[in-house]
């Protein structure tokens, strides 16, 4: 296998000639530049980083859109909604993130020198493919919500609407992923700024299908919650077709070819994303896992505070958005800096990405502290009599998640960067430990075994989330000695 590659890249390199300092372009993003300062990386980070969290703070834009129009329904189709998309978002991100594992692939091929088309081509379709056989098993799992339910004593009145809508919801799994599996295509060939243009073309979709299909304007039935569902749905397969025109008519990313003889497998690659990508995927199940889990245990003191954790989770996860848009570019600037064998350009990219991405978080941590009202009044009317219970667990919940910012920040953005040196299989092992034993641990304790209720379940996920920072962190600067930059 080592001759094989010793040849291959031979070949690659006698037919495409590279200068040995020259930068290797793909849109705007230098792949292996091995003269990149401090302030090049900087802006680097920041070109592939800024659009990648406006689309991730469009598409949660988007989620904010199917609370806004939901909670206009009342606390028990809100609280409904909030137990459905735990178990949806748990599935689908971590199915997304198993599909994502594609980025860092395809980042390292680029930034080793490679100009062959052939492996991101074959990478990007055995993605795909794992992007539908994945979300067929997992809308199985999302059906699977009714038993959920009935074990965690869940109110029937609420479950049964749960129920219904997920029924619907379901279906925008597959076409979901398969988005994902372009924007991370896009994204790393240097076209970020084609995510955040299609994920605000979804949020228009989305507030048009919710308006006609939960009030029944346009001519389409009042279909109350189930037409959130119905919304998502359409919402997604837009995105996902937006997806494929946009890399038809952009040459750059069109001269890969990815749709052509779609029905060839590639085995090896196929085994290597999984090989990569399964670790991922139960780091974010293990996370989002709490999370879900959290609106489950919330759901047990009614659906006041049911509601006021699913607002104020919805303000924090928006602030998340940005951080984790740093992981992602992280992922993508070490890919390629690990695929080109430089230490000092990891090293490089890797602390950048942290300093941004623990700054944002410290402004975000100021914003829930001095203005929370503010916040909430962009999903809910504060002033309202008939929101007064909800506002204020909401507001007693965001003083425990501005707590929490900079571990939030710290965590996403060390996981994206060990991510781009392909480090997989340890960080999921950190995620599952902290998130599941001091987090969850801490929840179950508080919030049943003291009066702190939903107060003592917010401090448990803050708990799981300031050691995963901690360990990640220490994971990241020890790199080099636990020989993490071996290729």
């Amino acid at each position: 296998m080592a001759a094989a590659g010793s040849n291959l890249l031979s070949f690659r390199r006698s037919h495409f000639p590279v200068p040995r300092k020259q930068t290797i372009r793909a849109g705007f993003m230098p792949y292996a530049d091995r003269n990149l300062t401090w302030r090049g990386e900087l802006a680097a980070t920041l070109r592939l980083a800024g659009p990648l969290a406006v689309a991730n703070l469009l598409q949660m834009l988007t989620y904010a859109i199917d609370v806004i129009f939901i909670a206009r329904l009342g606390d028990e189709q809100l609280a409904a909604s909030a137990l459905a998309i735990a178990v949806f978002g748990l599935v689908s991100w971590s199915l997304s993130a198993l599909t994502g594992a594609v980025a860092p692939l395809v980042a390292a091929e680029l930034g080793s020198g490679s100009r062959a088309l052939r492996p991101v081509r074959r990478a990007t379709r055995m993605a795909l493919w794992l992007a539908v056989i994945s979300g067929a098993a997992g809308m199985g799992l999302c059906l699977l919500l009714g038993p959920i339910m009935t074990i965690t004593g869940q109110q029937p009145e609420i479950a049964e609407l749960a129920d219904g809508y997920m029924a619907v919801l379901a279906w925008a799994l597959v076409p979901m992923i398969l988005g994902n599996v372009l924007r991370n295509f896009v994204s790393t060939l240097g076209r970020p700024v084609l995510a955040t243009v299609i994920t605000a073309l979804g949020i228009g979709i989305n507030a048009l299908a919710n308006y006609a299909f939960i009030f029944g304007h346009f001519g389409a039935p009042a279909l109350g919650l189930v037409g959130a569902g119905i919304a998502t749905a359409i919402t997604t397969c837009a995105t996902f077709a937006a997806y494929v025109l946009a890399i038809r008519l952009d040459p750059a990313l069109h001269r890969y070819r990815i749709f052509v003889r779609f029905w060839r497998a590639d085995w090896a690659r196929f085994r290597q994303l999984v090989r990569v990508g399964t670790p991922i995927s139960l780091t974010v199940l293990a996370e989002a896992g709490i999370f879900g889990a959290a609106a489950f245990l919330m759901g047990r003191f009614g659906a006041a505070p049911l509601a006021g954790h699913t607002v104020a989770l919805q303000i924090a996860a928006l602030a998340f958005q940005v951080p984790f848009g740093v992981g992602q570019a992280a992922t993508i600037r070490v890919g390629y800096f690990y695929g080109a064998r430089d230490p000092e350009g990891i090293r490089r990219a890797g602390a950048v990405a942290l300093a941004i991405g623990t700054g944002f978080m410290a402004s975000t941590a100021l914003l829930m502290i001095f203005t929370p009202g503010l916040l909430l009044s962009i999903y809910v009317d504060p002033a309202l009599p008939a929101n007064a219970a909800l506002v204020g667990f909401a507001l007693r919940y965001l003083k425990i998640a501005a707590a929490f910012q900079l571990a939030d920040g710290i965590q996403a953005v060390a996981a994206g960067a060990l991510r781009g040196l392909q480090d997989t299989r340890v960080p999921m092992w950190i995620a599952i430990f902290a998130y599941w034993v001091p987090g969850f641990g801490a929840a179950l304790v508080l919030g049943f075994a003291t009066p702190l209720e939903g107060t003592g379940v917010w401090i448990g996920l803050a708990t799981g989330l300031v050691f995963a920072a901690a360990l990640l962190i220490w994971r990241w600067t020890r790199r080099e000695r636990l020989d993490l930059l071996a290729r």
